[in-house]
């Protein structure tokens, strides 16, 4: 028998005071409230109580092993209750992970969850690469791409657009390109990392004319966006970044767009996280929190197709061949 509702059992008819009223309490049948205090008689080699016609008292190794019977279940039920209470209030340390490119888009969405939540820590990672979620602990990550791993949940936050920008400066002194061709006689700076450097030599663009693909130079490759950013103030190129990095400089006039009918891709911005039931409460208010937090601030409001037209609101990932568009794929699939 399970030790822990022997132990219950004991217990019960200790404070009850009799066999029928613990097996009322407990919902079982005298008799099993009997064999469950006889089990443990047995187990532990000695007898715990006093049985008569009239009453039941404790035996001297009953009183002793009834004393830490009510310790031991009162911790079960305290470690129960912490954990119902986690579930339930918001609190805790929350792991996430995100694209290196939608760092812009994360950051104000954490600096406003956190003066929401206080009892939540932030454990936030950036990579380029997708992490092993159950490996690495995390509870949830924010990238652009689905995965190759069918056991995560999908669900859709908001949406961006790879564009094209340069200071004004830059501009003024080289030229604006008035069509995708022209953009090969200018020092274009590009995002790329190791195992994904094709958007080095290469920009894929989709516009009036249909979709492209224009080889570039440049002298400046990063997977970092604020290098990036920096150099296009700097007036040293062109640069492809997102839509949510480049908002605050676009509408300040330090960057201005450049073919501003010509984009390099609409991507959704998705949660994805490991587990569909029992989900934290610090994982569930931050997904709703998250989900108002893109609709009332879009990363990219121009986008003229419903971004649930692109992604399902929630649901499993099933690996798909041909969903990542070939110019933003690795040579291992990363999101």
């Amino acid at each position: 028998m399970d030790r822990v509702t022997s132990m219950t059992a004991f217990a019960t008819v200790v404070n009850s005071g009799s066999f029928a009223a613990a097996a009322h309490r407990l919902n079982m049948s005298p008799a099993m409230v009997t064999n469950h205090v006889r089990s443990l008689e047995e187990r532990l080699g000695a007898r715990l109580l006093n049985r008569t016609t009239r009453k039941l008292s404790l035996t001297e190794a009953g009183k002793s092993y009834f004393d830490q019977c009510a310790l031991i279940l009162a911790q079960i039920e305290a470690a129960d209750s912490s954990v119902s209470e986690l579930q339930a209030v918001p609190r805790g340390t929350l792991h996430l992970n995100a694209a290196n490119v939608l760092s812009h888009s994360v950051a104000p969405l954490i600096t406003e969850f956190s003066a929401a939540y206080p009892e939540i820590t932030i454990d936030l990672t950036v990579t380029d690469r997708m992490v092993d979620m159950i490996e690495d602990g995390i509870d949830l990550a924010i990238r652009f791409n689905q995965p190759p791993d069918s056991s995560l949940i999908v669900r859709r936050l908001g949406q961006f657009r790879v564009i094209l920008c340069a200071a004004p400066d830059y501009l003024a002194k080289h030229g604006a390109p008035s069509q995708p061709s022209d953009l090969s006689r200018h020092n274009c700076l590009a995002y790329a990392y190791r195992g994904f450097d094709k958007l080095a030599h290469e920009w894929p663009l989709s516009g009036p004319g249909g979709p492209v693909t224009v080889p570039v130079t440049g002298n400046l490759q990063t997977n970092n966006l604020e290098t990036l950013l920096g150099a296009a103030y700097e007036g040293r190129g062109i640069a492809m970044v997102t839509s949510c990095s480049a908002a605050g400089a676009l509408a300040s006039g330090r960057l201005v767009r450049v073919l501003p009918e010509w984009h390099s891709g609409e991507f959704p911005i998705i949660a994805l996280y490991p587990h569909r039931q029992y989900i934290p409460a610090k994982v569930r208010s931050f997904l709703d929190f998250a989900g108002k937090h893109f609709t009332a601030n879009p990363s990219c409001p121009e986008v003229a197709v419903p971004v649930d037209a692109m992604m399902p609101r929630e649901r499993v990932v099933v690996p798909q061949d041909g969903v990542t568009p070939a110019f933003m794929k690795p040579r291992r699939v990363a999101i």
